[in-house]
């Protein structure tokens, strides 16, 4: 068994339910009692990739960005059948940021002002959904499961391989293409959405945001460069739906380590109009947490009910840890390394089981 499933199920989630019982930790609350303080603890917010029947032969179970349909279905059947829902991450938030002032308001004894962007989630859980890299097989394989059971999605896109006509990517080959992702015809490479699949799915509910123009690792590029990729990214994409953009992707591994990096990159995403950014950090999403580092959880084809559940529960949120301290140890011992920047250039190699490479995320 894979060190992360087996210190989730075996160690951390039988720990957590321990502590429950005995009333040391919070769990989630009933669909009847959504808006207790409980409930509103964490916000989970999945991180999926391509809806494909890769079997991503040689990958590490970690490093795998495919979910095969079938499997993909059984996830989101789990989740219907356990009281949640698949949103969006803007109606993610806004529900979240809702049911947190109501629940410290009754602490408080007062009458919550909830406004109105809080959505319409009903008595169910609210679990955001996320996809990256515009792949079409979200059209063909994912967006019929969503509507099967009446769920939504953010989906972000590197408009370089979005097009009036098919366009493919292969990320794996970023390097070939000054540091972002490049058409292909190899084994790697993925047909992407067209702008007439992008309007069709945002008129029926989808989130479209922002996932550079040519899916660089950002890190590695001088500020001229990272302000292109994410500002003219912002306005082809708003350019072709007509509404603002305001939602933002990392493109692989989040250098969180690199605190100058972080600030500057959270500066500009407000300058340019965007209002929230999400990364490969491993956990969920907290109260108080910047909206700028939200936090993830990894998934794919060998995600059962266990793990998802496990995942979903916060069972998983504890590699968040091991993570950004592999991640700082890796900037320390490659100072020398730096990009255009100032920024180290292997910030995303950060261990074979925590963050893939080649993978996307």
């Amino acid at each position: 068994m894979r060190p992360d499933r087996f210190i989730t199920l075996n160690l951390v989630q039988p720990l957590r339910r321990s502590l429950a019982r005995i009333g040391v930790l919070e769990t989630q609350a009933s669909a009847s009692s959504l808006q207790s303080s409980a409930f509103a603890s964490a916000l989970p917010v999945l991180m999926y990739h391509s809806i494909s029947a890769d079997p991503e032969t040689g990958a590490r179970p970690y490093y795998r960005a495919c979910t095969g349909p079938e499997r993909f279905h059984e996830q989101m059947q789990w989740l219907k059948n356990n009281g949640y829902r698949g949103v969006t991450l803007n109606d993610g938030l806004a529900w979240f940021d809702s049911a947190n002032r109501q629940s410290q308001a009754e602490r408080a004894g007062q009458t919550a002002q909830i406004g109105n962007r809080q959505p319409a989630i009903g008595n169910s859980r609210p679990v955001v959904l996320t996809f990256d890299d515009g792949f079409r097989d979200f059209y063909t394989a994912a967006w019929p499961v969503l509507r099967e059971f009446g769920f939504s999605a953010t989906m972000y896109l590197p408009t370089n391989f979005i097009g009036d006509a098919r366009r493919s990517f292969d990320p794996s080959r970023r390097r070939e293409a000054g540091r972002g992702g490049m058409p292909s015809s190899s084994g790697g490479s993925r047909e992407c959405l067209i702008w007439d699949e992008v309007r069709e799915m945002q008129a029926a509910g989808i989130e479209l945001g922002s996932h550079t123009v040519n899916h660089p690792e950002l890190v590695d590029l001088a500020w001229p460069e990272i302000e292109f990729e994410i500002q003219k990214s912002k306005l082809e994409i708003e350019a072709h739906l007509g509404v603002p953009c305001t939602a933002f992707a990392y493109p692989y591994a989040f250098p969180q380590a690199r605190r100058d990096f972080v600030d500057r990159l959270k500066k500009l995403l407000v300058k340019t109009g965007y209002e929230t950014c999400a990364t490969t950090q491993i956990g969920r999403h907290r109260p108080g947490a910047d909206a700028f580092q939200i936090k993830r959880l990894p998934v794919n084809s060998l995600d059962d009910a266990a793990l998802l559940q496990a995942k979903i529960e916060g069972s998983y949120d504890w590699l968040a840890l091991p993570q950004h301290i592999i991640k700082k140890t890796k900037r320390c011992l490659s100072g020398s390394g730096s990009g255009n920047n100032g920024t180290p250039q292997s910030m995303d190699q950060v261990g074979p089981v925590l963050n893939p490479r080649n993978s996307g995320r």
